[in-house]
């Protein structure tokens, strides 16, 4: 097992890993900017190093520093958390190459899936349903018009190397053509430098269902069953929870069956996630594969009570999995905390937090970096941190999410609490009756 792991992350994701590692006895190096020196993980490490200024490309993502960092505390282990360096694949080869174990999946692993082309191609030969669409990237316009008549509108246009919506832009009508496959490629380039951009069935009143999986270096994968992240903003997720109020125990077995052939077609180790739409006549499709610990893993630890995050440091040390698939044995649901303001469009609201009271009680988690006094940096996520209820039925965890959001206070920054308050007394959510569009019609009171 690794003596000492370097976390290169910030907030409530630095602190989660922190935390396991006290438990299993392993020594912890937090890296922070300068906008950072006041948070949670660097008070809670056992050595913090601090590698740059407030902007993430002088920091959390200036490999150099992070690996000086690592080879003066003598760390022999790196967790990347998720965002920022998680799926890079040259940091994880530069980590290997200095000998210090990344702790996630290999660089071809993560090259596998990284780009989406490249990712739908193994996933067709590995028997993974796929969304009908081109094979390749769009070479021009008049490309993109005889794609989109031949796999039929409605069509989406996505960037190759892309994610969180950006480069991504769904057309009806071929007079719409021009337009998408101009805007999207400018974003795509601006956004992940690779204006690649390829095309798909856009799949109507579609849930965004995804399957947490495990592998390890000896061939063994399983699955811990889905995650429901459909309430979502912009392609943002706002509310997460185990088990789908869509799901039923024949899909949930083909959706396991179908993503343990994904993760076993790059022979995956780590923890990772398999995410599917699936449209309203339970037809399920692969759209990506993050390979790394995902925001929402909260959830499933949750419902078949198992650290995540133990397991994943576990494989990267030589561990084996048990190799059996986990169900849900209860219910959990996730709402994201964030400095927003849900009554401006969900604009960011940096600033000093001057009171916080968290909740607590039963079936009640909060996983957050942020305390009275500290200040949200305007530089990364607004991410205050995560609630997290959990009950034996759907409509508990809902009624119990209620209550512990009512008695969350946090003041001198707004929050996305009014609209999770008001999304809990939802019927249409309450009753499941919801899909990646229904933030589009719902009013904020």
């Amino acid at each position: 097992m690794f003596k000492k792991i370097l976390i290169a992350n910030r907030g409530e994701i630095a602190l989660r890993v922190i935390r396991t590692c006290r438990e299993m006895g392993i020594k912890t190096v937090a890296v922070y900017s300068t906008a950072d020196k006041d948070s949670l993980h660097v008070k809670f490490a056992d050595e913090a190093v601090c590698i740059g200024k407030p902007a993430s490309v002088d920091s959390y993502l200036n490999i150099p520093f992070i690996m000086a960092a690592a080879e003066i505390t003598n760390a022999d282990a790196i967790h990347p958390g998720y965002g920022f360096l998680a799926e890079n694949a040259k940091f994880a080869q530069i980590c290997a190459e200095s000998g210090i174990k990344f702790i996630g999946p290999t660089p071809d692993m993560i090259n596998a899936m990284g780009d989406k082309i490249t990712a739908k191609q193994t996933m067709i030969a590995a028997g993974v349903p796929v969304v009908p669409g081109l094979d390749g990237l769009l070479e021009s316009v008049e490309h993109a018009k005889k794609s989109a008549a031949e796999i039929g509108y409605p069509v989406i246009m996505k960037a190759t190397a892309g994610g969180g919506g950006k480069g991504m832009r769904v057309v009806w009508k071929e007079e719409d053509i021009e337009k998408a496959f101009e805007t999207a490629k400018t974003e795509a380039a601006a956004s992940f430098k690779n204006d690649g951009i390829y095309m798909e069935k856009f799949v109507e009143e579609p849930r965004h269902i995804e399957i947490q999986v495990a592998g390890d270096q000896f061939g063994n994968v399983c699955h811990l069953s889905e995650r429901d992240c459909s309430i979502q903003r912009r392609h943002q997720k706002l509310v997460e929870e185990s088990p789908s109020p869509f799901m039923t125990n024949e899909l949930r077995e083909r959706m396991g069956e179908a993503a343990i052939k994904a993760a076993s077609a790059i022979n995956y180790e780590s923890v990772g996630t398999v995410e599917f739409l699936v449209d309203k006549h339970r037809n399920f499709y692969f759209m990506e594969m993050n390979t790394r610990i995902q925001v929402e893993h909260c959830v499933t630890e949750e419902v078949v009570n198992f650290d995540l995050i133990k397991e994943q440091i576990k494989i990267a040390a030589g561990h084996k999995i048990s190799g059996q698939n986990y169900y849900p044995m209860m219910h959990a649901i996730e709402c994201r905390i964030n400095a927003e303001d849900p009554y401006a469009d969900f604009r960011p609201s940096p600033g000093k937090i001057t009171v916080l009271h968290t909740p607590g009680g039963h079936g009640v988690r909060v996983d957050s970096h942020v305390y009275a006094g500290y200040v949200i940096p305007p530089y990364y996520d607004s991410m205050i941190g995560k609630l997290i209820t959990v009950a034996q039925t759907r409509e508990e965890a809902i009624d119990t999410m209620y209550r512990a959001l009512s008695e969350y206070v946090i003041e001198g920054v707004k929050t996305t609490i009014p609209f999770h308050l008001q999304l809990m007394k939802n019927e249409d959510f309450r009753s499941g009756n919801f899909n990646t569009k229904f933030l589009e019609s719902f009013v904020l009171k």
